[in-house]
This record gives structure tokens, C-alpha cells and sequence, in this order.
């Protein structure tokens, strides 16, 4: 369920922020786009989340 999320909340995010300055530069919103971006954020977030930033567990 976190990966739906995360992958979710990367696509809406991206998707926003990509409106956002591509009005800021007077430049077509291209959704395609911006959903290739949402992914790209997702697996890193995943990657990121999993396998980077793990806690050492204490014994």
C-alpha cells in the first residue's frame, strides 16, 4: 500500500509542479511529461526509502 501511495503522491506532486513552471515560463502543459517525471520521483523516493536511508537496527 505505501508503494501505491508514494507513486501516487510522486505523480500528483510532479504533475503540479510541472504546471507551475511551465506557466511561469509561458510554455505548453504537457501532461505526458509530467507523468514520466512522477515516475522518475517514485522509484527514487522508493529506492531512496528502502535502500538508502534504512536505520541500522540495534542488537
Amino acid at each position: 500500500m505505501r508503494y501505491i501511495m508514494t507513486i501516487v503522491w510522486a505523480i500528483i506532486i510532479s504533475t503540479v509542479l510541472s504546471y507551475v513552471l511551465t506557466s511561469m515560463e509561458g510554455e505548453p502543459f504537457v501532461l505526458s511529461e509530467a507523468l514520466i517525471l512522477g515516475v522518475i520521483f517514485s522509484i527514487i523516493v522508493i529506492v531512496l526509502g528502502e535502500f538508502v536511508l534504512k536505520e541500522k537496527k540495534e542488537q
